[in-house]
């Protein structure tokens, strides 16, 4: 567990400094609800946020001294071995979060601290809690116990519960501006293929989120956009196979097909609700007013389906279903 990575992402920095302050004027809170688009740093902003509580520095130490990185509660969360950290995450053969592992973290959340400090529970993809472990959930949140602290890391478009979500206090990461972006990712990668242009199309595609930009550096990104501006053209004409299309994205980067799919859509989405015209589809977007909201249902229904199937792509899912069930769905919004 690397609790200092999020030192090293500098759009963290404000997150960082608001949890500070409400540590220093004793208002840590007892839940928190991180919201983050993918590539922002959720998961490391958690593990320095369970850090700045967990770590055994003295209260009367400055804020910015937290997490130390040294004393034995750092070095056994460096070990992923703290008695008083647990973390929760859906199962690599599951799609939800079950309320049996809702009820294994209530129950170790309720019994007294190994180190007689904090306890910290972290719950990963938090939108993934199915109904039962949502309300399980509900009275640990109105009545946490002492020195608790409970992260849950959710995307912005979750649909936890307004009962768990009001509980908890919100923290947003925002993506930096988009010099501040590339600035950081030439320091990552000095010299990618295509230079400056990588830089900016890397983040265009992932919303300006800089660790998913850089995975993508060093991908055919041109390619890519060839390709898939193709294959729509052909499915929304119904001339593709969709059987045959699943099978070769699920066999050449599907994550960054989707990711670029994703991105498509909301371009159109936004286009059609603007009336300007979009880069990607190239095609006039304002519609007659009785088209206009079947049409926009029909996208950010497709535009759920695609994070769906991303989301849930690590799990024992079968991808190429998953990938022709969102084309055929696609095919149908798109031909209309």
């Amino acid at each position: 567990m690397d609790i200092l990575r999020a030192a090293t992402l500098p759009w963290l920095d404000a997150a960082r400094r608001r949890l500070r302050e409400a540590h220093g004027a004793q208002r840590l809170p007892h839940s928190l609800l991180v919201l983050a688009a993918p590539g922002l740093g959720a998961a490391a902003f958690a593990d320095w946020a369970a850090a700045f509580a967990l770590c055994d520095l003295a209260e009367d130490t400055a804020e910015a001294g937290r997490p130390c990185g040294v004393c034995a509660s750092c070095l056994l969360l460096k070990a992923d071995s703290h008695p008083d950290l647990y973390q929760v995450r859906v199962k690599e053969d599951k799609k939800q979060v079950s309320i049996d592992q809702v009820r294994e973290l209530i129950e170790a959340l309720s019994l007294k601290s190994y180190r007689g400090g904090y306890k910290v529970g972290v719950i990963e993809s938090a939108e993934a809690l199915n109904a039962n472990g949502a309300n399980a959930f509900l009275k640990t949140l109105e009545e946490p116990t002492q020195n608790t602290l409970l992260i849950l890391v959710a995307t912005p478009d979750h649909r936890l519960p307004a009962t768990i979500a009001s509980r908890c206090l919100r923290l947003a990461l925002r993506a930096p501006q988009p010099a501040d972006a590339a600035a950081w990712l030439a320091a990552q990668v000095p010299q990618p293929d295509g230079g400056a242009t990588a830089f900016a199309t890397a983040l265009a595609l992932t919303g300006g989120a800089p660790l998913a930009a850089r995975e993508l550096l060093g991908a055919d990104l041109a390619g890519l956009d060839v390709n898939m501006r193709d294959a729509l053209k052909q499915l929304r004409a119904g001339t593709v196979d969709v059987t045959l299309l699943a099978e070769r994205w699920a066999r050449t980067d599907p994550s960054l097909r989707l990711i670029w799919l994703e991105n498509w859509i909301t371009r159109r989405v936004r286009a059609s609700l603007g009336g300007a015209r979009d880069s990607q589809s190239a095609e006039p977007a304002r519609l007659p007013a009785a088209l206009l909201k079947p049409k926009i249902q029909g996208l950010f229904g497709l535009l759920d389906a695609a994070r769906e199937v991303r989301r849930f792509a690590s799990t024992g899912m079968n991808q190429q279903l998953a990938l022709e069930s969102l084309l055929l769905r696609g095919r149908d919004v798109l031909s209309k």
